[in-house]
């Protein structure tokens, strides 16, 4: 019983972690200027970054559906790792596209909304990762 309870825990992070996403860029599309930021990037963006921009849904929602119904130690080590790597994605997503520090990034400062729901798929994803983390290897 602990075991799908710690599986419906880590699908339900996956889940929020990919609908944050999508929150994301809804509101992002409300916003003139970060709509002409996205407009002249999108103008320039070849098929891998369009792939990799997917991958902020995709990954997520097939993992809600694998943590669900893989067994065994390879459930933890998968959401373990793709946790871990997807903490360390959205961190970076955070900072490069809303510090002011970072001249490279394309937005000047970070929106209210950018803070909460980029924040929430990091932390998220840590939970993800530490859940995977804790999970009792005779469980697994």
């Amino acid at each position: 019983m602990e075991t799908l309870r710690r599986k419906i825990r880590i699908a339900v992070l996956w889940i929020l972690a990919a609908v944050a996403m999508s929150a994301h860029m809804i509101l992002l599309s409300a916003d003139p200027s970060a709509m002409k930021k996205m407009a002249e990037w999108a103008a320039t963006a070849g098929q891998g970054e369009w792939v990799f921009v997917s991958l902020f849904w995709l990954v997520p929602l097939w993992l809600a559906f694998v943590a669900m119904t893989m067994n065994g130690s390879a459930n933890r080590w998968v959401n373990f790792v793709v946790a871990t790597f997807f903490t360390i994605l959205n961190i970076w997503h955070f900072f490069i596209c809303g510090v002011p520090i970072l001249k490279g990034g394309p937005f000047a400062e970070p929106t209210a909304h950018h803070i909460l729901l980029v924040g929430s798929t990091v932390v998220a994803t840590a939970l993800i990762a530490w859940y995977a983390c804790k999970w009792p290897k005779q469980e697994a």
